[in-house]
């Protein structure tokens, strides 16, 4: 199970929970997928409303390799994520206020 409080999301892959955490390194990687050269573009791409389903699936990616999961993007397009691409938005957006969250906010 996820730990909110640790940054963590809870996703399904195949029927399998995995948890999910945008670590440094998991940031890093995303920001290299994703072709931006900071952490502010990436989040301004999103709160901005300019990212594609593909920035998303990237996002997903980055947080299950920072929770531990060895896979990749082929990988996990060949997944079924439980909830579908609703719930990847929801995933991806939770991922990104919990990595940027500030202790006490």
């Amino acid at each position: 199970m996820a730990n909110p409080w640790a940054g963590e999301v809870e996703i399904w892959l195949d029927g399998v929970s995995h948890r999910a955490k945008l670590t440094l390194g998991a940031l890093a990687e995303l920001e290299e997928s994703l072709g931006v050269t900071s952490m502010i573009a990436m989040i301004e791409r999103f709160e901005g409303g300019t990212f594609s389903s593909r920035d998303v699936v990237a996002v997903l990616v980055a947080g299950l390799r920072g929770g531990g999961w060895s896979g990749g993007m082929d990988e996990f397009l060949l997944a079924e994520l439980k909830g579908g691409p609703v719930q990847a938005a929801h995933l991806a957006a939770t991922l990104l206020g919990r990595a940027f969250r500030v202790d006490g906010a």
